[in-house]
């Protein structure tokens, strides 16, 4: 699973957690998490969030941790305020 940071046109910037992908459905692009042992987005999927898509500035992906985190690795919330940072 992935961590998306999402800046929207009044550069307000929202973080979708346990997002595996994101995809356009007509005027909105959704981001999905897949079924378990799942691959792709397909109607299992369930939709986390969506926005109109002539809203959307960019879009960032960082990859979350998996297994247990290393004890130098940066924790949701600092990776969540280096988001804020960027924009």
């Amino acid at each position: 699973m992935t961590l998306f940071a999402v800046t929207l046109s009044d550069n307000t910037i929202d973080i979708i957690e346990n997002a595996d992908a994101y995809q356009q459905e007509g005027p909105m692009t959704t981001f999905f998490s897949f079924r378990e042992g799942g691959k792709i987005v397909d109607s299992w999927s369930k939709r986390l969030a969506s926005y109109r898509t002539s809203t959307i500035v960019a879009i960032r992906r960082s990859p979350q941790e998996q297994a247990e985190p290393a004890a130098n690795a940066p924790t949701l919330k600092e990776v969540s305020a280096n988001y804020l940072a960027l924009a």
